[in-house]
């Protein structure tokens, strides 16, 4: 069953820092079962994520060849993301950027950045397989985050809804496939409103980032995995928290340039 968590100020001034402008489960693994090698034990990570304030320090200034820009917006996105916290948050690395447009004028909304903890050794990931097979298995076996910069004034309701759409798709995609049972539909389906209530009706600011955390599988099949959405709250929930980051890439995915950037990045990556 899902269930809505603290409020948590997860994110502080480190990720929360303007972008530069230039001018449980078993893993999915392709060979064999993997199991997520979780640092801390199971109660204390739970206890961690529910009870704990986390803080992370100010993002130190880098230089500009450590950040990739978007060409659709000259966002600037850090490459590596690291991430002091009293949970065992890895190291993000960035996998691809992309722009999200909204209707057929090709309105710029928001540039979007795709991060992962790809140093994780559990990522046994085959060359021979296809972009869309190492990113599936990249989310569902290691932490990802990923990173929201407005290019215009909107409203986190907007944002919101965007979400609420791809995640109804993703359902509706689900039955059709029949990778979703009765059984679980109902937690996933609770998940999607507690989802729903964490976003205020206030504006988001052009350029500020908004960050959204999907933490690694825990070792043990009966904890499910987090998604965090920066100062709002998190639900705990595997289809919702998996799903939400796979939206970005069904398809041509909500942004296509991001799905084009991370798929090109896929096609070196792997063993």
């Amino acid at each position: 069953m899902s269930q809505l968590l603290r409020p948590l100020a997860f994110f502080s001034s480190s990720w929360s820092r303007p972008c530069i402008a230039k001018t449980s489960k078993q893993s999915r693994s392709f060979v064999k079962p993997l199991l997520w090698g979780a640092t801390v034990s199971i109660f204390s990570a739970a206890y961690a994520v529910q009870h704990t304030t986390i803080h992370l320090d100010a993002e130190p200034s880098l230089p500009d060849s450590e950040f990739e820009i978007d060409p659709a917006t000259s966002i600037a996105f850090p490459k590596t993301l690291r991430i002091p916290s009293k949970l065992p948050l890895p190291q993000f690395s960035l996998v691809g950027v992309g722009v999200r447009t909204v209707s057929f004028l090709g309105i710029k909304v928001y540039s979007v950045g795709f991060y992962a903890d790809l140093a994780n050794p559990n990522l046994n990931i085959p060359m021979t397989a296809t972009p869309d097979e190492k990113i599936e298995h990249i989310v569902r076996n290691t932490a990802c985050a990923i990173r929201i910069v407005p290019t215009r004034g909107t409203s986190y309701s907007h944002l919101r809804d965007g979400f609420m759409r791809a995640l109804t798709a993703r359902m509706q995609l689900a039955h059709t496939r029949a990778t979703i049972t009765p059984a679980e539909e109902p937690a996933a389906q609770s998940s999607l409103r507690t989802l729903k209530s964490l976003f205020p009706t206030t504006s988001m600011s052009k350029g500020k980032p908004f960050d959204i955390v999907l933490l690694a599988p825990l070792r043990s099949p009966s904890r499910p995995r987090t998604l965090i959405l920066k100062d709002m709250g998190s639900v705990e929930n595997d289809w919702v928290a998996e799903e939400f980051v796979l939206a970005y890439f069904e398809g041509n995915g909500i942004s296509p340039p991001l799905k084009k950037a991370v798929t090109e990045r896929m096609q070196t990556f792997g063993k």
